[in-house]
């Protein structure tokens, strides 16, 4: 690529940059300080840590991510530590399986938790069979408030993110330093303390970070157990009534806050591995070959977890399917009414049509942007590439309810962009939306596409006459065409399944994406969760096959995806 087009790419990012990252942002935080005479004022911030019902939503928001985190925490350390260093049966299996709760957003999942845990649930039906409950006084499993489900939920769809970072960093730490420490007498459990875990440090806090900020602010899980008191869903709550409330953009101001102060604390002190050692190791690891016995421990670990993992998935299964399922273990009766009602909806139809439409073409400009964008950074010597590269990257440390709300504000009537709303019509807005949400997947699946191509191939190509460009069109390209599918996939099924865009940006039912419509139908009376159920049984076979794809073509590189 000439240097001319390097610049020409990083003047696009940066206007695109400004315009759909830094202006919707602007604005809102603009809007959360101004009075309705445009003069400055902290007073809606400073009421929203007055105000005890917005306090309480912050305090729940900050709970649910910490418990989240740790969770999934606790979940992903022994599961990443026994698939880097032992060998035992079904490892290759179980570890593919490891991304089973990725196929189904969380706030789906939720719907099959309500009809487990729920005090008429299938839990309790089976305890109180079993002659363990007092069928008169049914255990509330999910808790007062419900705060319990959602963290549950959370646990059950993050940690493959934290995991997935975890063992990246544990396979790349050179095992000298361990044995060093074993040969100075060190035993197994304290070199793991004070030599294993302060090396791993920076993928724990990679994964731990995305999982805090992805807690913290979700919007979907919330809505379905129908918990209002947290932050994200409060602003939701706000969305009819913006033209005379800056409430909800101060609330808006001070969650992008935190979240943004948390991630830039954890890339300032474990952005990169500061200690020796820390980098890519020197000397292969050799996995032990466990015992049978204690190898088919490590596989009934795996395979518990896994199960735990897909029973909010089970439980959307079942409720599709399900004719009558009420304080019984199992459905009494099985019908696939709900598949055929879900599919004749008026909803579904147009809201499986919408997605496709405004994911393809959000994915579409994304690669393009992206493709450029991990070209200049990993292919050229150009001034700023690094900056360019955290451009792209930043989307992930911006919750997306913040971005979402930052989009509306903009696009109001008489502000700059209103004309991407188009007659009331969202597509325009939610392709940016989409793109710029799922961008960072796309620039790291391309990066690492470059980075195992030799830049000498091009050389050798110009070399016989053909410009950058070409050499680029027609050597490299097609090289790291399998990463940028894989990017692409993973990137298009998330953009199909998008919630806090979605949710905010689509404001009339025949412009609905699928989330929403499945979130109308949970919400809606009657049989409404079976429909949302069935609706939510395709895209979860839909987002299996997709992710599935991506990781077949991406292998342990996946994990990469979200640092």
């Amino acid at each position: 690529m000439s240097r001319s087009l390097a610049l020409l790419v990083f003047g696009i990012m940066a206007v695109f940059f400004g315009c759909f990252f830094i202006y919707p942002i602007w604005t809102t935080v603009k809007l959360a300080f101004e009075t309705p005479d445009h003069r400055f004022t902290l007073e809606f911030i400073t009421e929203v840590f007055l105000n005890p019902l917005y306090r309480e939503g912050l305090v729940n928001s900050f709970i649910i991510a910490i418990w989240t985190t740790l969770g999934c925490l606790v979940i992903s350390m022994p599961l990443a530590m026994m698939f880097v260093r032992y060998d035992f049966p079904g490892k290759t299996l179980l570890n593919s399986l490891v991304l089973t709760p990725m196929v189904l957003p969380p706030f789906v999942g939720a719907i099959g938790i309500k009809a487990i845990l729920g005090q008429a649930g299938a839990l309790n039906s089976m305890l109180i069979q079993l002659g363990l409950m007092n069928a008169q006084r049914p255990t509330d499993w999910l808790g007062e408030g419900q705060m319990l489900g959602i963290v549950v939920m959370e646990v059950l769809h993050l940690y493959p993110i934290l995991y997935l970072n975890i063992a990246a960093v544990l396979a790349n730490l050179d095992p000298a330093m361990e044995e060093a420490g074993a040969s100075l007498g060190c035993p197994p459990w304290q070199r793991f303390w004070r030599i294993t875990v302060p090396l791993i440090m920076p993928g724990i806090f990679a994964g731990g970070t995305i999982v805090f900020i992805w807690a913290f602010t979700e919007l979907g899980v919330p809505l379905v157990f129908d918990y209002d008191r947290v932050t994200a869903v409060q602003i939701f709550r706000s969305l009819n009534d913006l033209s005379d409330n800056p409430f909800p953009y101060a609330l808006v101001v001070v969650m992008l806050v935190f979240s943004t102060l948390i991630y830039t604390l954890s890339k300032l002190f474990f952005g990169r591995a500061s200690s020796t050692g820390g980098g890519r190791a020197t000397t292969a690891r050799e996995t032990v070959r466990l015992p049978l016995g204690i190898g088919l421990l490590c596989t009934a670990a795996f395979a518990f977890v896994t199960f735990l993992a897909v029973m909010p998935h089970l439980g959307v299964v079942l409720l599709s399917f399900a004719d009558d399922w009420y304080a019984t273990v199992l459905p009494q009766a099985y019908t696939l009414d709900h598949f055929h009602q879900a599919l004749g909806h008026e909803l579904t139809l147009s809201s499986i049509a919408n997605s496709l439409k405004y994911s393809v073409f959000a994915i579409g400009f994304a690669l393009v942007l992206g493709i450029g964008v991990a070209y200049v950074n990993v292919r050229t010597r150009l001034w700023g590439r690094q900056l360019l590269d955290a451009m792209a990257m930043l989307p992930l440390a911006v919750p997306g309810v913040v971005m979402a709300f930052g989009y509306l504000a903009m696009t109001r009537p008489g502000r700059q962009f209103d004309w991407l709303i188009l007659g009331e019509d969202p597509f325009l807005i939610l392709v940016i939306a989409y793109a710029v949400r799922r961008l960072p997947y796309i620039v790291r699946s391309a990066s690492a596409g470059f980075q195992q191509v030799s830049p000498a191939l091009e050389e050798a190509a110009q070399n016989l006459g053909a410009t950058p460009e070409r050499a680029l069109w027609r050597i490299t390209l097609p090289l790291v065409a399998p990463n940028l599918l894989a990017g692409g996939l993973l990137a298009f099924a998330f953009a199909m399944l998008e919630v806090s865009d979605s949710m905010i940006l689509a404001q009339q039912s025949s412009h609905f994406p699928i989330t929403k419509a499945i979130y109308f139908l949970v919400m809606g009376l009657g049989n409404g969760p079976s429909l949302a159920s069935a609706l939510g049984v395709w895209a979860m076979i839909f987002l299996t096959i997709t992710i599935v794809g991506a990781a077949l073509l991406l292998g342990k590189k996946l994990g990469a995806l979200f640092r």
